[in-house]
C-alpha cells in the first residue's frame, strides 16, 4: 500500500532512473542500508548499517515507559508520555536513529537527501531527531504507526547537525509479524509505503524510484551480474537479492545440532553477513569523492526474541543486549551503555548499562 497523491508512473520512473544510473547521477555520500528477514518459522530479524562521514558518538540507551517528552521544535512542539519502553542507538548525544521498543517494533532512520518537510503551518512540531523516538514511544506495531501517522498530524523540522549538515532522513519500521513500512517526506507530503514486501531500504533516490530500480534489476540474472558500487541504488538491488536468498530455515546438512537457538543464531549471522557485505571500509578515501562515508556500526534486531546485536567497525567484537533483563517500568531510571570513550564489550552487555540523565533532542527551528 502506498499513500500519495499524484504518484509518478512506475514505467516513467524506471526510464528516468535507468538513465540517471547510466550517467552516474544517483550518488549518496551517506550509505546506510536496512534489510528485513523473515524465516519459515516466523522468526523476524532486521539489520541495518550506519554510514557517516565522521564519528557520531553513538551510544545505547534504555528508556522506560512513562517518560515525558517534548518534540524540541519551538513553542509549538508536540508533547507526549511514552507508552512503551525502548532500547535505542543515539547520534551526537541528541537523537534516536535506531531502536526497538518492548513490543518488538523496530525503527531505523537513514539519510535521504530528497527529504522535503514542507512549509510552516499550524500543526504541532517535532525535530526529526525526535521523530523515531516518538514512533517507538507511541506505537506497538507497524500497522498502529501507519494508522497513527497517516494523517500527517505533526510537522517535522530538520535541524542542522553538529557537522553542519542537514538532518534529512526517511524512516523504516518493522515488527515481529514481518510487517514493514517506509515513511518519507517528499515535496512537503508524508509518503507511506506499507507492506511486508518492502524489505530493503537504502538512501537516495526516494523509495518509489528505489522500487523502480528493483524492477529493472529483476530482469538481470543476479548470478551473472549485480551492481557493485556503493551508490544507494546499487546497494538496494544487491541487498534485495541477498536478503531474499539467504536460508530461511536451518540446514541439517551443515549443522547437526538443531535446537531453536541454533537456527536463530544462524539467521542473525546471515543477516549480519548481508549487512557487512555492503559496508564501506572504515577510513576509505577517494580524492574525487571527498564526502564519502564509512560504515561506523551495524545493528541486527531479533524481533521475535527481543535481542539487539551490535557490530562496531572500530572493534573486532560483536556484542548483544537482550531486552528481557532491562527495566522498562514507568518508575525505572534511564540507563546508557557508554561507547564514546573506546569502551569494548563482548557477549551479553545488558549488565553494563549505567544510570544516566537522558539526552535532549537536537532542537529544530524555523528557517
Amino acid at each position: 500500500m502506498v499513500n500519495r497523491c499524484n504518484f509518478i508512473s512506475l514505467k516513467l520512473v524506471t526510464i528516468l532512473v535507468t538513465v540517471a544510473l547510466s550517467m552516474g547521477l544517483v550518488v549518496s555520500a551517506e550509505a546506510c542500508t536496512r534489510a528485513l528477514y523473515v524465516g519459515d518459522n516466523g522468526l523476524v530479524v532486521t539489520g541495518r548499517s550506519m554510514d557517516w562521514g565522521e564519528d557520531m558518538h553513538s551510544e545505547l540507551w534504555v528508556f522506560p515507559k512513562g517518560m515525558s517528552r517534548n518534540g524540541a521544535a519551538g513553542p509549538d512542539s508536540v508533547t507526549w508520555t511514552s507508552k512503551y519502553g525502548s532500547l535505542i542507538v543515539s547520534t551526537y548525544a541528541g537523537g534516536s536513529v535506531d531502536g526497538m521498543n518492548e513490543e518488538g517494533l523496530v525503527m531505523n532512520g537513514l539519510f535521504l537527501a530528497e527529504s522535503d518537510f514542507g512549509p510552516s503551518d499550524d500543526r504541532p512540531t517535532i525535530s526529526i531527531t525526535a521523530l523515531g523516538q516518538y514512533i517507538l514511544d507511541n506505537f506497538g506495531s507497524v500497522s498502529e504507526a501507519v494508522e497513527g501517522m497517516s494523517s500527517d498530524p505533526i510537522r517535522v523540522i530538520a535541524p542542522i547537525l553538529p557537522n553542519g549538515r542537514g538532518s534529512h532522513c526517511h524512516v523504516s519500521l518493522s515488527d515481529p509479524t514481518g510487517d514493514s513500512a517506509i515513511f518519507e517526506y517528499i515535496d512537503g507530503d508524508l509518503v507511506i509505503h506499507h507492506g511486508k514486501e518492502y524489505k530493503v531500504m537504502t538512501n537516495s533516490p526516494s523509495y518509489d524510484q528505489q522500487l523502480a530500480i528493483k524492477r529493472y534489476w529483476e530482469g538481470v540474472d543476479p548470478l551473472t551480474f549485480l551492481p557493485g558500487s556503493i551508490r544507494g541504488a546499487d546497494r538496494f538491488a544487491r541487498v534485495s537479492f541477498l536478503i531474499n536468498n539467504i536460508p530461511t530455515k536451518l540446514d541439517p546438512n551443515t549443522i547437526t545440532a538443531v535446537p531453536d537457538e541454533t537456527y536463530e543464531n544462524q539467521a542473525v549471522a546471515s543477516v549480519l553477513s548481508v549487512i557487512r557485505s555492503i559496508g564501506t571500509p572504515l577510513g576509505i578515501s577517494v580524492p574525487s569523492k571527498p564526502n564519502l562515508s564509512s560504515t561506523l556500526w551495524r545493528t541486527v534486531w531479533n524481533q521475535s526474541d527481543l535481542i539487539l546485536y551490535f557490530d562496531s567497525a572500530t572493534t573486532p567484537n560483536t556484542f548483544w543486549v537482550p531486552l528481557s533483563p532491562l527495566d522498562f517500568s514507568a518508575d525505572a531510571e534511564v540507563k546508557k551503555l557508554p561507547m564514546d570513550e573506546e569502551e569494548v564489550y563482548a557477549g551479553n552487555a545488558a549488565d553494563e548499562f549505567v544510570v544516566t540523565e537522558p539526552f535532549e533532542f537536537i532542537p529544530a527551528k524555523e528557517n
